[in-house]
């Protein structure tokens, strides 16, 4: 095996890729550091979305996962859905989202508008 493998600080010394601490130590990358580094990102993103997809959420899933991570009631989407069985019939599924609802929603969990129009 090679020594310079079996011992990190002399992979550091050479130039191996090690934790920055601050902006201090930070470098300009070269061309070829810039390619490598987005050739990297590249195949991770290609192996995860092959081996560990996400798939696409419906609009009701969404909100429910929001109100859940977010420890909120439907009584608390009242001002995005004007009233409280506007947002049991949306979490029913019997009726779908306003224009004026998903740009509410959007603006109330600061994401994107098309995360609550997606449907199944």
């Amino acid at each position: 095996m090679n020594t310079v493998l079996a011992d990190p600080a002399r992979m550091i010394a050479k130039g191996a890729p090690h934790v920055i601490h601050n902006d201090e130590e930070l470098e300009s990358p070269s061309r070829s550091e810039v390619e490598a580094i987005e050739l990297l990102t590249l195949l991770v993103e290609r192996y995860e979305e092959t081996h560990y997809p996400i798939p696409a959420a419906d609009a009701v899933s969404v909100v429910r996962f929001l109100l859940e991570q977010q420890d909120l009631t439907q009584r608390d989407l009242i001002p995005e859905f004007g009233s409280e069985s506007a947002v049991s019939m949306f979490l029913a599924r019997q009726r779908k989202l306003t224009l004026e609802q998903v740009r509410k929603l959007s603006a109330r969990f600061k994401l994107p508008a098309d995360v609550f129009i997606r449907s199944r």
